[in-house]
């Protein structure tokens, strides 16, 4: 597979003369989309607002956590970058969250462009928005089932095979922390990810049955599609629609449950493993790097490299490559968008096992990534010291100054000043956190809801449990005109314990006005049936709702040309 065309190479605007940032239009931003170059769309809506409609190809990159994320997602300034919102500018006459953030982005030495009218003009253009997150992946689940005919079994048939006596395991593919929320019942935590690697420790015999499940259908569908694809001699399927449709045919979840795969879960034949893992991932055009090769990529600025440690997190925090970004295998496919903010990127996937980086390699290609996998892994000590070109990514190379954090105002005389009237409060947190508690007299509000707030002059006490949300939140409210900002010392936790009053409400703020939360997929795992219903039934519609260029693309199922 060649590698795309690098943004001068086909004729993108970013390579002449323009000045940054510019608008774009929704016709040309479609072009764009689907020219073969390197290019990055980033909603800079907060996550509410984002799963309600977004652009098919759009990546979540909020205000409130902008210069947080940006370096991460976007490791190559130079990349092809278009912002958008929804199109509706704001009350405060700072222009709209994608202006401010295109400021924001083109002070740090990116080159964004604003897509104009937002979202609403893209609907107006005829072009579809889509609701819910992760969509490009779980769209192509969806296909992998379409081309690849996954087996699949039922909620009722597997209840009935455990009744019979089936010799059967049910391994679920999501991470430990979603999978102690709820389980099916007697099944085993292997994210995707570690399957390829794990799952003999979990079925010595080659005739028992396999059933991967996850919450819905994506996890379940690429988990079981591919054991299958590794050749397993077991009968693999996928559990339909996850424990949602556990649910949904009347039968009991487990919960809070610490059944997971083995640490020591290694193949039975580690090489044969390896060798199958390889052969997948040469079949999809997957190619193999060495750690100077590797470090050629970083430091290249023409296009944007991705390190990628594909191992299970708590193998990462005990010591990874330099640069390199936690991963998880199943995750990154899953929730690419998590991970990786520019299509078509080149991809290098790290593990220690010459298994997990191949097979995981193998599902990014398909998703028009160009993939290589580093050569001998964290296995060979010497990557760890060879990789240490300029990353044009991550840490030591890829981070920016953050603004001072406001200065510390205690319990105590906070509440000297709030009885003087003095003061504004404004709390950053979460929306359903403010809920749930907060200071008598304070306004909710996150960094891009600051501008509609009249600040000039006032002596602002911000209330937050991230200290980095704060500071951005406290630069913006200095740039709207407050006299003073200051950070409550503690937050909420330290003002209780002085003896401060903290009042719950339920409806405050408004669903509405929650930018911030997700009501879309809002208690389908806690027993609301027509909530699973909704959601299945929008994972199930997603493909009718691609355009022929949509599909095209994400239905690239062919095998390419094997690399080098």
């Amino acid at each position: 597979m060649a590698a795309p065309p690098t943004p001068a190479a086909s004729g993108h605007p970013a390579a002449r003369s323009v000045t940054f940032p510019a608008r774009i239009a929704p016709a040309t931003l479609k072009d764009w989309l689907h020219d073969g170059a390197e290019i990055a769309l980033c909603d800079v809506r907060e996550a509410g607002q984002f799963g309600e409609a977004h652009l098919l190809y759009a990546v979540p990159l909020p205000y409130s956590r902008l210069e947080l994320d940006a370096p991460r997602l976007l490791p190559n300034r130079q990349v092809r970058l278009v912002l958008c919102d929804d199109g509706n500018g704001s009350s405060g006459g700072t222009g709209s969250v994608a202006d401010r953030a295109a400021e924001r982005l083109a002070a740090l030495g990116y080159r964004p462009y604003v897509l104009d009218g937002g979202t609403a003009a893209w609907a107006a253009a005829g072009f579809a928005l889509f609701a819910g997150v992760n969509v490009p992946s779980k769209t192509f689940g969806e296909l992998v089932e379409h081309r690849c005919h996954t087996p699949r079994v039922t909620p009722q048939q597997l209840a009935a095979w455990r009744a019979e006596g089936r010799d059967l395991v049910v391994v679920d593919g999501r991470p430990f922390a979603e999978y102690r929320k709820m389980n099916i019942p007697g099944a085993v935590c292997c994210p995707n990810g570690e399957l390829a690697l794990r799952i003999d420790a979990l079925t010595p015999r080659p005739d028992t049955t396999i059933v991967v499940n996850c919450a819905g259908r994506t996890r379940s569908l690429i988990g079981a599609q591919t054991l299958i694809d590794l050749g397993l001699p077991n009968p693999v399927y996928a559990l339909e629609n996850g424990t949602q449709g556990w649910v949904l045919a009347d039968l009991t979840l487990e919960h809070g449950s610490a059944r997971r795969y083995p640490d020591d879960a290694h193949p039975a034949d580690p090489e044969a493993r390896r060798y199958a893992a390889r052969r997948l991932a040469r079949r999809w055009g997957v190619g193999s790097a060495s750690a100077a090769r590797v470090s050629e990529f970083l430091a290249d600025t023409s296009r944007s490299t991705y390190l990628c440690d594909v191992r299970a997190p708590e193998e990462f925090q005990a010591g990874s490559l330099p640069g390199a970004q936690s991963t998880p295998g199943g995750q990154l496919i899953q929730a690419t968008d998590q991970f990786i903010a520019v299509r078509r990127a080149r991809l290098v996937l790290v593990d220690d096992d010459g298994i997990r980086a191949p097979v995981v390699g193998s599902w990014l290609a398909r998703l028009g990534y160009e993939v290589w996998v580093l050569a001998g892994g964290l296995a060979d000590q010497e990557n760890l010291h060879a990789c240490t070109g300029r990353s044009n990514g991550y840490p030591p190379g890829g981070t920016v100054a953050l603004p001072a954090a406001p200065p510390p105002i205690g319990a105590a005389e906070l509440a000297e000043r709030l009885a003087r009237g003095d003061l504004c409060v404004i709390d950053v947190r979460p929306g359903m956190t403010y809920r749930q508690g907060h200071i008598p007299g304070s306004t909710w509000a996150l960094r891009p809801r600051l501008a509609d707030l009249a600040l000039a002059g006032q002596n602002v006490v911000l209330v937050a449990d991230d200290p980095a949300i704060a500071a951005l939140a406290g630069d913006e409210a200095r740039r709207l005109g407050a006299a003073t900002v200051a950070l409550l010392d503690g937050g909420l936790t330290a003002w209780k314990a002085t003896g401060g009053r903290v009042e719950t409400t339920p409806d405050d703020p408004a669903d509405s006005a929650c930018i911030d939360y997700l009501f879309f997929v809002h208690d389908r795992h806690d027993g609301n049936r027509e909530a699973a219903r909704r959601y299945l039934a929008w994972e199930t519609g997603l493909v009718a709702q691609l355009d022929a260029r949509e599909r095209a693309e994400l239905d690239s199922l062919a095998p390419s040309s094997n690399r080098e």
